[in-house]
């Protein structure tokens, strides 16, 4: 079993946040693999199902960003899941945006949710971190990140996130070259090859 956490703030003023990467991504995992019905508990919410062989439990933390362990230790503690087996979905402002970088431990980097779960847990869970862009000065970063996805990014945000759902079953599988490769492509899919000048289509002379 594997502990899927989408972090982001709940209610409706927080839900197309730049912070609230990780709860799209969550609701992304959720349609795209027809897990079961969201219920409360662990501090937020969560569905159960399968994703391939592996059984999957997607949490969507309702404590806050800042108290956001709380609510992963405690699904953690109720599965009998160590760090390894948990995988964080978060933004991550000093990737560009529409990146999108994934590994397992490392520091906080300034995100609160991450700081609140490595308390609760220790760093050694694994991180899939989904660029939001930088506003270009630390003292900036926390209202930006509080604000809305502007009305030109939501498309290259919103071809992310679906890119890296759909690789989703190779990180499980333990394979995250094999999905970074995945969502590389899917959000550069390579040209098309043009046809020679002078030829003519296949067959023809």
């Amino acid at each position: 079993m594997r502990l899927l956490a989408g972090l982001g703030n709940p209610g409706r003023g927080y839900a197309h946040n730049r912070h609230n990467i990780g709860f799209l991504a969550a609701d992304e995992i959720h349609r795209h693999y027809r897990l079961g019905p969201w219920r409360a508990r662990f501090q937020g919410l969560v569905s159960e199902g399968e994703i391939g062989p592996e059984r999957v439990v997607v949490l969507k933390p309702e404590t806050y960003m800042n108290e956001s362990g709380r609510s992963v230790a405690a699904a953690a503690r109720f599965y009998k899941l160590a760090p390894p087996a948990i995988i964080v979905i978060h933004d991550e402002v000093d990737l560009a945006a529409g990146r999108i970088r994934v590994k397992q431990g490392g520091g906080a980097g300034g995100h609160n949710g991450l700081r609140s779960i490595d308390a609760h847990l220790g760093p050694d869970y694994w991180r899939v971190r989904i660029g939001v862009g930088h506003p270009g000065h630390a003292d900036l970063v926390r209202p930006y990140v509080l604000q809305d996805f502007a009305k030109e990014e939501r498309p290259l945000m919103s071809k992310v996130v679906v890119a890296a759902v759909e690789a989703l079953p190779l990180l499980l599988a333990g394979d995250a070259n094999g999905f970074m490769n995945k969502v590389v492509v899917a959000m550069s899919p390579p040209k098309p090859k043009t046809k020679p000048e002078g030829k003519d289509e296949a067959g023809d002379a």
